[in-house]
């Protein structure tokens, strides 16, 4: 998408953000949003605008109680149709897949089409500029201008960016084994075990070392499938650059890491990473 660009879409409140790249299904029964999917479903396949746009709601707020616009943060995502399966009571159950991201400008509330629509303005990656110029808290300037410089200067940023993402995988790793290993109910200590069985093929750690080498597909997977508030889900949303997004959650990894290992519990089941069915 072009940044910038402003465009009417479909949107869908939920209760945490959505991200590129990442699949959710729906199970839709409410009567509006039948008829968002029977709208969607009407257009051609290939028309490339079979998509709505996910916001998250913000914590302690009802969107039919207030203006949605207040109701809603103002970054989301759009999700692009895959599959859709009428089902026998009217409803719907939907696979979709997080694409592009936007900024909400303005929600627009009518009695057809009864489902909430937005304004919104499509958000840029920064990976092209971050990948040229590096970042100011990775790079120091070395001084001397010139195309061999700027070729350095690349190779640098892209060699730190990876080693960045290679701490974020870790820490994930570490993150997931210890997740699993708590709500597997194992005594205090296991969990130094099970990170050290980590290179058996099938154990959580290994895996997830495996799971990508994209440093962008990276940071949604860490932001979609960790135990994060919305708050801190919504901010590495919103985050355009790569290489900030995984900055932060180096250290919410971190932060993370600690408090399970402080109070030896986690807040809700952790699935395996498995993205439940929502109810709308």
């Amino acid at each position: 998408m072009d940044g910038g660009r402003r465009e009417v879409i479909p949107l869908f409140p939920l209760g945490t953000p959505l991200f590129p790249g990442v699949v959710l299904p729906l199970q839709v029964f409410e009567p509006r949003y039948r008829r968002l999917m029977a709208d969607l479903s009407a257009l051609p396949a290939d028309s490339g605008r079979r998509r709505f746009g996910v916001v998250a709601i913000r914590q302690g707020w009802e969107v039919e109680r207030v203006a949605p616009a207040a109701a809603l943060y103002d970054v989301g995502c759009t999700a692009v149709v895959r599959a859709v399966a009428p089902q026998p009571d009217g409803g719907y159950q939907v696979v979709t897949v997080g694409a592009d991201r936007f900024r909400l400008l303005d929600v627009l509330v009518a009695d057809d089409p009864p489902y909430l629509r937005a304004q919104v303005e499509w958000l840029d990656e920064e990976e092209a500029a971050e990948e040229a110029a590096g970042d100011a808290d990775w790079l120091a300037s070395s001084g001397g201008p010139g195309e061999a410089h700027d070729d350095g200067t690349a190779a640098v940023a892209r060699a730190s960016l990876e080693l960045l993402s290679g701490n974020v995988r870790d820490l994930f790793a570490r993150y997931v084994t210890e997740v699993t290993h708590r709500q597997a109910g194992a005594p205090d200590g296991g969990a130094e075990e099970l990170a050290a069985a980590g290179d058996e093929a099938d154990s959580p750690a290994a895996l997830l070392r495996e799971v990508t080498d994209d440093a962008r597909g990276l940071s949604y997977l860490v932001a979609s499938a960790a135990l994060l508030t919305t708050e801190d889900r919504q901010a590495l949303l919103a985050e355009s650059a790569t290489r900030r997004r995984l900055a932060l959650e180096s250290r919410l990894l971190r932060r993370e890491l600690t408090l399970l290992r402080t109070v030896s519990a986690v807040p809700v089941p952790l699935q395996q990473f498995a993205t439940p069915m929502t109810l709308n």
